[in-house]
């Protein structure tokens, strides 16, 4: 097999990417191309993502790649985060920007969801897990406001989703994003049209759901041209749920693993054959969504780096600018388990004012407030690592198994400090890499929609040939012992 090159778009809550993948001799090598803040705006109070500058934004990333390139693109995928999307109506057109998901409009939607059809009933028939924003309280909250785009809408497409239709005017819901919805049924493999219809949805925005590494179709000629592309090139739906690509690049062997999808949020979980829908699946909060060939990622999401990126945000509005490298320096150099906080209390959950809200979760729960930016940062990182602690417990107790070794990938596992406190709070191994897992996720599982990875098997013995891993060992589980004691106590 000669070289082939795909094109991954790669979109997360804070930036995006347009990354070019080489495949050649079993390995895979990546040359990014752009990167773009995720353009997002507040509009009379209410969040939302700005469709026209993210577009704006993925064609000047086809038109770098291009530049300059040696061979064709043999095919383009996409991928975001999960549970948001956009409308369009009988025509096509998309009905205004898309919402946020933090936009404080799903405030009170789950127990208002509840109310009508119980906790128990909504989770028997999804198996997901209950947060404010996920898109059927996010719908639900536009039938309480009586919206006017949900009365005239005809088609609802996930953010990837709506990429893709730009790019080709193919109007499809792949799988693993529509899984993260909480109006999917992973048992019947179809949309939970009951539970949509009991709520005033409609149901005729449910499109047709296509697998993971689905060719969808050639880039529009129009598309095309404007970005200086002078030949076809298919775009192809790998798991477009960010995660989804991630986990399918975990360069892991055997079954005693985990994953952490480590971003903006981290994604705590194992793969699986089929969904764990069951008491005490329901007790923890797990859910379970799709992944690259069918399987089942059974995870936890669990507010990853996200505290520190609004502390961040926070500290430049003031003045003060600092790069995550020198804030996991000074979070290394500052006392260790000043406070912990919950990562799920619902304050921390919306943009703004981070460092306030964890003074004021200190003081309600009796803590000491940490009195340095290093102190307020170590604060969320050991928060984190013990949120890791609990969530693998849960997952071991569901399986009635041990899980031995943790693969961390993605962005956040650069950070060496949380990787290693990771180990201590877990008393597990920790393997760290590759940080581009999603990219490489998306890039493979394009490849193996033209025949060129044969099997999920294949792609992850491509990642472990292609990258680098680091190992962490565990070191001081004592202190964190008595550390994850005194968090569940906050809990």
């Amino acid at each position: 097999m000669g070289e082939k090159r795909f094109l991954a778009f790669d979109l997360g809550a804070e930036s995006g990417r347009a990354i070019i993948g080489t495949l050649a001799g079993g390995k895979l090598t990546l040359e990014e191309k752009h990167r773009f803040a995720n353009p997002n705006s507040r509009i009379h109070g209410q969040w939302h993502w700005n469709l026209l500058g993210q577009w704006e934004e993925l064609k000047a990333g086809l038109r770098k790649s291009l530049t300059g390139l040696k061979g064709e693109i043999a095919g383009i995928g996409i991928d975001t985060w999960g549970v948001d999307f956009g409308l369009l109506d009988r025509n096509g057109e998309v009905l205004g920007n898309p919402f946020m998901y933090r936009d404080p409009r799903n405030e009170g939607m789950p127990e208002a969801v509840f109310a009508t059809i119980p906790r128990e009933k909504v989770f028997e028939a999804t198996g997901i897990q209950f947060l404010q924003f996920n898109s059927l309280f996010q719908l639900y909250a536009m039938v309480k406001a009586n919206s006017g785009a949900i009365e005239v809408a005809e088609s609802l497409l996930f953010m990837p989703d709506l990429f893709n239709y730009l790019f080709t005017g193919v109007k499809r819901n792949e799988f693993s994003i529509t899984t993260t919805s909480q109006m999917y049924d992973p048992r019947r493999k179809d949309w939970a049209r009951d539970l949509v219809s009991a709520l005033g949805i409609p149901t005729r925005i449910l499109g047709q759901i296509v697998p993971s590494g689905t060719v969808l179709g050639p880039v529009k000629q129009d598309v095309a041209e404007e970005c200086g592309l002078k030949y076809s090139v298919p775009v192809i739906a790998p798991a477009t749920h960010d995660t989804g690509s991630a986990v399918a690049a975990v360069p892991a062997e055997g079954e005693d693993w985990c994953y952490v999808s480590s971003g903006t949020w981290s994604l705590m979980g194992v793969e699986l054959s089929e969904p764990v829908i069951n008491e005490k699946s329901l007790k923890y909060n797990y859910t379970n969504e799709g992944g690259v060939g069918g399987t089942i990622r059974f995870l936890k999401n669990i507010m990853g780096m996200w505290a520190v990126q609004e502390c961040r945000r926070q500290w430049m509005k003031e003045g003060a600018e600092f790069s995550y490298a020198q804030m996991a320096q000074m979070a290394a150099e500052a006392r260790p388990f000043t406070a912990l906080i919950n990562p799920e209390y619902g304050p921390f959950m919306t943009p703004g004012q981070m460092p306030q809200k964890i003074e004021e979760f200190c003081r309600k729960t009796k803590q000491p407030v940490p009195s340095t930016k290093g102190e307020f940062v170590r604060t969320c990182l050991e928060s984190l690592a013990l949120s890791y602690r609990g969530t693998l417990e849960g997952i071991e107790d569901v399986l009635g198994r041990r899980i031995r070794v943790i693969h961390i990938v993605g962005g956040g596992c650069q950070n060496e400090l949380l990787n290693q406190m990771a180990a201590d709070a877990c008393g597990r191994t920790v393997i760290t890499g590759p940080v581009e897992a999603t990219a490489m996720g998306n890039l493979l599982t394009c490849a193996m929609a033209t025949g060129d990875v044969r099997s999920l098997a294949d792609l992850r013995r491509i990642v472990r040939e292609s990258f680098d891993v680091k190992r962490y060992e565990p070191r001081d589980t004592a202190a964190w012992e008595k550390a994850y004691q005194r968090y569940q106590e906050i809990l």
